[in-house]
């Protein structure tokens, strides 16, 4: 069976996570939790990023320092995974749906605009796959009506918009580094801070509402509760592994890309007889590969399709099931205008295998397999 995804895994795991070990702080901000935040804030060029112990946790974070409270409302795409809308439906937020582009199925800019209204905080923006939402109308939008950006770049590390890494464009940037992803510390986030105003304040947060990173570095005599927070400190351990893949971080994205391009390529045809759909990279955008996915006539044939894939041994899978449509999305929060793309782009999306160590020859089997199914 060739599996959806493996987590990547590219030699030196182990070896500094026994050097965790033996360094006798296996807790958070070790040695190694200190490498992967000085890497990515050189990398993509952010002033301050506090490694999490998810994205999940990352954007709660964001949620904190952009003083959500009850009764704001928040504009993300509906089509996109729960954590994005429970960072902020746990502040007593409501979630405002924003129906999504059929081309990159991240949120419609140009549909932001009619769901602001006065209890508006802020704008969510999904970078799906890796490719980036456009974001300089998206920021335009916010600086116009004093709104927050926080981009869930769960997906988009690595990945630039005109230049600039995702997860630095907005006021708050989150990355995933679940075993899903491009790079992965197991389970795993990172919030990035733009301004560093917010610095002292998200570290209070990320150790449980207390000055004790001031105490550690020697700045006060003793460390108190300053305020609501939480624990969202990773194991060093899980720093450990990550740093590892951090190390070779352009010869995974490369790999990655490689990957891609061998599927775009060869399903062209197919989209030139108007068999399926391939994703499109907008100008200025440059992805990182996160995933490969095709769009199928309708739910119909993307079924025939999955199960076809699984009689060749091939594990295929399709994705969010809208939250609007969700009971806690029902709940929790509201769409704003016509759902004219969200459900039905939802429905006729597959991803097909796509990691890291994939070999060759299973990438060929994928396919070829595509190739001959009876669209």
């Amino acid at each position: 069976m060739i599996r959806f995804n493996i987590p990547p895994y590219v030699g030196n795991e182990l070896k500094y996570m026994e050097q965790a070990i033996k360094n006798e702080k296996i807790c958070g901000d070790g040695e190694y939790t200190k490498k992967c935040s000085a890497w990515i804030e050189e990398k993509m060029g952010t002033q301050k990023v506090f490694l999490t112990t998810s994205c999940t946790h990352a954007t709660e974070m964001a949620a904190m320092l952009s003083e959500i409270k009850e009764g704001d409302e928040v504009i993300m795409p509906s089509y996109t995974f729960v954590s994005t809308a429970d960072a902020f439906v746990l502040r007593g937020a409501k979630a405002v749906f924003v129906d999504i582009r059929p081309d990159t199925m991240n949120i419609d800019e140009t549909l932001i605009e009619d769901a602001i209204t006065e209890k508006t905080k802020a704008i969510v923006p999904v970078h799906y796959a890796g490719v980036s939402c456009e974001m300089d109308t998206i920021m335009d939008i916010a600086k116009q009506h004093k709104l927050m950006v926080i981009e869930d770049a769960a997906q988009g590390m690595m990945s630039t918009y005109k230049g600039k890494a995702l997860g630095t464009i907005g006021d708050f940037g989150c990355y995933s580094f679940h075993e899903t992803k491009n790079y992965t510390m197991g389970e795993g986030g990172a919030l990035l801070v733009k301004d560093d105003k917010y610095n002292e304040y998200a570290e209070i947060i990320r150790e449980k509402g207390t000055d004790r990173s001031k105490f550690f570095r020697g700045q006060v005599d003793k460390y108190t509760w300053k305020d609501a927070g939480s624990s969202y400190l990773p194991s060093d351990m899980n720093a450990a592994y990550l740093w590892a893949q951090l190390e070779v971080a352009e010869q995974i994205n490369e790999k990655r890309l490689s990957v891609w391009n061998a599927y775009y390529g060869a399903f062209s045809e197919l989209r030139d007889q108007e068999k399926l759909e391939l994703p499109t990279i907008p100008k200025g955008c440059v992805h990182n590969a996160h995933m490969f996915y095709i769009k199928l006539k309708d739910l119909e044939t993307r079924t025939r399709m999955i199960d076809y894939l699984k009689s060749e041994d091939i594990l295929s899978v399709f994705h969010y099931v809208p939250l609007h449509s969700a009971p806690a999305g029902i709940k929790y929060g509201r769409f704003s205008g016509e759902d004219k793309f969200t459900t039905k782009e939802s429905e006729r999306l597959l991803r097909l295998p796509m990691y890291y160590n994939m070999e060759e020859s299973d990438l060929e089997k994928v396919i070829e397999a595509v190739k001959k199914f009876d669209f």
